[in-house]
């Protein structure tokens, strides 16, 4: 009996729904360092983590979305950061070759027929960080994450929909709170006449692209050899190629040719360190799974945005509802539930031998 294409299918599940993989969860260092070293390398990647993605979201409110700068050009300013990513991945290739034994990098050049692979997932990529800055511009920070909640939803509607593969009752019950929480964000946002419907139509676009993406991403990466960097190349290339044609027919560079600072160190140095964020939360996100775990990982982005959701009240000094805090615990609540259902869940397939009265999952 052929094992590959359920092994594949398997694959794409856990990339899909998030869950780690017992067999890759960090060991190698384990038994080598000692626990202070290993526990103080894990705190500084965390902490690495948390810092540029908050960062990296509080800039792009700045860049979106600022009185002071007046900008309405959200697809240029990520066409731009796009760019600076596409120019970093180049030139830390550039000097790779130079420098075999300073830098780490696969070696990058354009091929036409790679890009063209790649092409299908390229448009999932840009719809997923074009939909994710619009809801940056049109909802605050602190509405952000439950904006943007319904990825867990659309992860398990996609694994029935494509993968024909069915969700356990217990880790639709977490996708139940994650709904009810995203629903009484929505309901509190317009009870304090802050929701922007626009926004949060753009939020849900973007958690459905992210879904995508996952998708998309496992059938790509033999194209560009199973390299994460190859891929970030080609994928930002593409996106810049494709973000042209969208900037003249959107009018955008008519705002730009009217914009005040246009000329301003100070603007452009937001918009360079707003491209070297993005590129470096890709690294450090890599980081953080190889330090510790694909679980733990979810568990600190879940953690990283109640932690942003705090800052941003705190911020632009809002004053939120007991029922607005609260839609935001059932997000998170249900998030974290839902990793740690489906690692549960992935363990136990990997168990060959079922401990004894075990019940068999309620399948759905």
């Amino acid at each position: 009996m052929n094992r590959a294409p359920l092994k594949r299918s398997r694959i794409l599940h856990m990339a899909l729904n998030g869950a780690s993989d017992p067999s890759g969860e960090a060991e190698a260092d384990s038994g080598e360092k000692p626990f202070l070293l290993r526990a103080l390398q894990i705190a500084l990647v965390v902490s690495l983590y948390w810092v540029t993605s908050i960062s990296m979201v509080f800039l792009n409110k700045y860049l979106l979305d600022s009185p002071s700068l007046r900008l309405d050009a959200p697809i240029f300013v990520t066409f731009y950061q796009c760019l600076v990513t596409t120019l970093l991945c180049k030139g830390l290739s550039a000097l790779a070759t130079c420098c075999p034994g300073a830098v780490d990098f696969p070696t990058l050049r354009l091929d036409l027929r790679v890009a063209r692979s790649v092409l299908p997932l390229s448009v999932v990529f840009i719809g997923m960080i074009t939909f994710n800055n619009l809801c940056l511009k049109y909802v605050g920070v602190a509405f952000y994450n439950v904006g943007r909640s319904l990825t867990t939803v659309f992860n398990v509607l996609l694994s029935y929909l494509l993968l024909k593969q069915t969700t356990s009752f217990y880790a639709l019950l977490t996708c139940g709170i994650i709904i009810g929480g995203f629903w009484l964000g929505v309901d509190q946002e317009g009870a304090e006449g802050t929701l922007s419907w626009v926004g949060t139509v753009f939020g849900v676009l973007a958690s459905l692209c992210v879904s995508l993406n996952a998708i998309y991403t496992k059938k790509v990466l033999p194209a560009v050899d199973g390299s994460v960097w190859r891929l970030t190349f080609y994928n930002n290339a593409n996106a810049c190629a494709l973000f042209l044609p969208l900037l003249l027919l959107l009018g955008e560079h008519r705002a730009l040719l009217d914009f005040a600072q246009r000329d301003s160190a100070h603007f452009w140095g937001m918009m360079t360190l707003g491209g070297l964020f993005g590129f470096a939360i890709g690294y450090v996100t890599g980081l953080q799974i190889k330090f510790t775990s694909p679980l733990t990982h979810n568990v600190s982005g879940t953690a990283k945005a109640c932690a942003q959701t705090v800052l941003a009240v705190l911020y632009f000094e809002e004053t939120k509802s007991f029922l607005w805090w609260t839609s935001n615990m059932m997000v998170l609540c249900g998030s974290s539930a839902y990793t740690w259902v489906r690692g549960r869940e992935m363990k136990s397939q990997e168990d060959p031998s079922p401990r004894e009265g075990d019940k068999s999952t309620v399948g759905v």
